[in-house]
């Protein structure tokens, strides 16, 4: 059963750290046997600004422009997720935000693990922190310790490569290593024991056997 997982460039600025960042990402960890990545770059979504009367957790939308129909079925195509995120002003960014906010039970009960960089020492934390009640609302898995890359720039090149001299690059490849097994182990136990919710039945059951 090969497990498919998203990963997800949370910015859409120009010359990003996060870009060269997703660019090693993907040349260090191709497809295997057991796990298929979709490298899913926000700049190659640009989406409006969320504008529709419906509330997605609470109502389909009903009247979706063509690139936000290409960004759902991107996202609900998917068993898990990484998301990369700088931190803009001590939160995620609004791109992010946005394309986070047109999101409904596409992601219920699937894993999720987070990704903080940044060009300071604090290695994205407060955005990281600010992610986590969204993608609990929107009820994922969120895996319990973000990834954080501090002071990250002279780590990653423009081509994705890692700069093996610079300082912390061998501590961030190796846990980047540890980030993308993570994920892909609680991703695959996921979609082979899928989440069931309590039956009617069941619930009934139980409440009987404890009295």
């Amino acid at each position: 059963m090969i497990s498919h997982i998203g990963v997800i460039l949370g910015t859409t600025r120009r010359n990003a750290l996060g870009a060269r960042i997703f660019n090693y990402l993907k040349q260090a960890f191709p497809d295997t046997s057991e796990v298929h990545y979709t490298w899913l770059d926000l700049r190659d979504y640009p989406l409006p600004l969320y504008d529709h009367p419906e509330t997605p957790l609470e109502d389909p939308i009903q009247e979706l422009t063509p690139i936000e129909t290409k960004w759902l079925t991107a996202v609900v195509n998917q068993d898990g997720y990484v998301i990369l995120t700088p931190e803009y002003d001590q939160t995620l960014p609004g791109g992010l935000k946005n394309a986070l906010d047109l999101i409904g039970p596409e992601v219920e009960h699937k894993p999720v693990q987070i990704i903080g960089y940044s060009h300071f020492s604090d290695g994205g934390m407060l955005a990281a922190a600010s992610l986590v009640p969204i993608l609990q609302m929107l009820k994922m898995i969120v895996l319990p310790t973000p990834t954080l890359l501090w002071s990250a720039d002279p780590c990653f090149d423009e081509n994705g490569q890692i700069n093996s001299a610079a300082e912390n690059s061998q501590h961030f490849a190796r846990r980047l290593h540890e980030t993308m097994h993570d994920i892909g182990f609680y991703t695959r136990l996921l979609k082979e024991h899928p989440y069931q919710p309590l039956g009617s039945d069941t619930a009934a059951n139980q409440t009987s056997a404890t009295k």
